[in-house]
């Protein structure tokens, strides 16, 4: 990411939602997040801003050393030859007139695509900007990028979750309602309905869906956020876990779909 960030020359209109943003929301705890080596950003204000970001941005990845994958544009891969990590730079967008999973071509770019999957674009209406520091070949970088704050993280993974029914959504999606900076699931619920109000209808869907797959503290959801957390964390019961999972998903959901109309 910071790569990236260096060789796209300026703070990027892309809003980050997955890799580095459970950890961001959750600084305080001092529990370990599985991670991931994966950067998923959602790029509706790119794509707003026209050609030239888009010839940026597919730069950037060039230099860093971003390939594009050979059957999906909006997905790119960096396998450095020092290491076996492979980490994937995906794209997201969420526009209206393109069907969901359409895939997004963007204009003077060779190869650059973004996959639309609905109500990601939540992600870009609750950004944070935060600093990103280190060293790349021995220099000193310091540069900005957008992050998506707590509501636009929970709404837009809980559409995310919806489309992939991936472990490691659930799991991401548990880990932050329960350890969030905020205060937990009630602060997170009180979030979302701050940041959202009475726009909570387009989401009642996905909201469901994840209120089912945390139905109970057996439910692959619970177990999902259970099995990672106690992998990362030894010591902690699973069945505590489980049920601590199930308890948080259940607040977060049932507020606010009580709320949507």
């Amino acid at each position: 990411m910071l790569r990236v960030l260096v060789h796209y020359g300026r703070e990027p209109e892309f809003v980050v939602l997955g890799g580095l943003v459970p950890y961001v929301l959750c600084g305080n705890s001092m529990l370990v997040h599985a991670g991931t080596t994966d950067v998923d950003v959602q790029v509706d204000l790119e794509i707003a801003c026209g050609a030239v970001n888009s010839s940026r941005l597919e730069k950037a990845l060039r230099k860093s050393g971003f390939v594009p994958d050979s059957e999906r544009c909006w997905r790119w891969v960096f396998e450095p030859a020092s290491s076996a990590t492979v980490v994937k730079f995906e794209l997201l967008a969420d526009l209206q007139d393109a069907p969901e999973h359409a895939t997004i071509k963007f204009d003077r770019s060779q190869e650059l695509g973004a996959i639309n999957l609905r109500r990601t674009g939540c992600a870009t209406r609750d950004v944070e900007v935060r600093e990103l520091r280190g060293h790349i070949d021995g220099i000193w970088h310091c540069v900005k990028a957008k992050f998506t704050g707590l509501a636009g993280f929970l709404l837009s993974k809980a559409a995310a979750a919806s489309s992939r029914r991936l472990p490691k959504d659930w799991y991401d999606i548990a880990y932050v309602l329960i350890h969030n900076d905020a205060g937990g699931s009630a602060a997170a619920t009180k979030r979302v309905k701050e940041q959202f109000g009475g726009e909570i209808e387009p989401h009642r869907t996905s909201l469901r869906e994840l209120q089912a797959n945390f139905a109970t503290a057996k439910a692959q959801g619970s177990q999902a956020y259970a099995q990672q957390f106690q992998a990362d964390n030894p010591g902690y019961e699973s069945a505590n876990l489980a049920l601590d999972a199930a308890l948080a998903v259940e607040e977060f959901c049932g507020a606010l779909l009580i709320d949507a109309h």
